[in-house]
């Protein structure tokens, strides 16, 4: 899929739990085949939807497509990513697991990463938000559709799921929870990495990049761009004068084919 299709794509149509992803990247660890994986989050995830028969096939279905997508069977061009992502999940700590989580669904379904950019920044400006806030701002994005309403949801969810938002007094209404402080040169130039793959543009300034609200639930240790592209064969820095720098993805063009 080419990368403007792939950025226009709303995808994620299912609440997807942070445990169910940890444990699909468990599998891709340990070695197993897709169809295994499969068959695994199938059994798994079956009981999970106390619905009628056809519904949970449905419900499990597509909750699967999501999370293979993510960890699996992920677009060509983001496969140096995806493994990237398992050697550093086999490394980190298991609260580090939630930054990898994170990127490689947002790089996969930049939808994701919509809407942590209108949560993170409405938490900046006025400390707490309702599902309708963002869904009314990607509506002016995605179109009035009732469908990306209900998916705003669905990502709402998962980031209450993920403990990266709470809900605070009455009901709907929602503020900051688990923050991530990280420092790990490789991870930060991954987290990199997979926010310019849900960009539309490939590239960033190093201060847009970490001031990004797509990845608010992370604190980032600033680091130079130099660093952050000696950590990364897949990152380049381009420079226009002494202070104009810019971090751009490069791309294989083998791994794009």
């Amino acid at each position: 899929m080419k990368l403007n299709a792939r950025i226009q794509q709303v995808g994620i149509d299912r609440l997807i739990r942070l445990q169910w992803l940890e444990k699909t990247a468990q599998l891709v660890l340990a070695g197993a085949g897709p169809d295994a994986i499969k068959s695994t989050l199938e059994e798994m995830l079956t009981a999970s939807f106390p619905l009628s028969l056809k519904e949970r096939r449905s419900s499990v279905g597509k909750t699967i497509t999501v999370l293979l997508r993510t960890w699996v069977r992920v677009p060509q061009e983001l496969r140096a990513l995806r493994d990237s992502g398992i050697n550093l999940l086999r490394e980190m700590s298991e609260p580090q697991h939630l930054v990898l989580h994170w990127g490689m669904i947002m790089a996969c379904y930049p939808f994701w990463g919509a809407v942590a950019s209108q949560t993170g920044r409405l938490l900046q400006l006025q400390g707490d938000i309702t599902a309708a806030q963002v869904q009314r701002r990607l509506s002016e994005r995605y179109g009035e559709r009732t469908t990306v309403s209900r998916r705003v949801r669905y990502v709402l969810r998962a980031f209450i799921d993920w403990h990266v938002l709470k809900e605070v007094g009455k009901k709907g209404l929602y503020s900051h929870g688990t923050v991530v402080n990280l420092n790990d040169i490789d991870l930060v130039a991954w987290l990199v990495e997979a926010s310019l793959w849900a960009r539309s543009s490939s590239s960033g300034s190093p201060g847009d990049i970490f001031s990004s609200t797509s990845i608010f639930p992370f604190n980032i240790t600033p680091m130079s761009a130099e660093t952050l592209v000696a950590a990364s064969p897949r990152l380049r820095l381009l420079r226009h004068g002494l202070d104009d720098e810019l971090i751009m993805l490069y791309k294989d063009k083998q791994s794009s084919r």
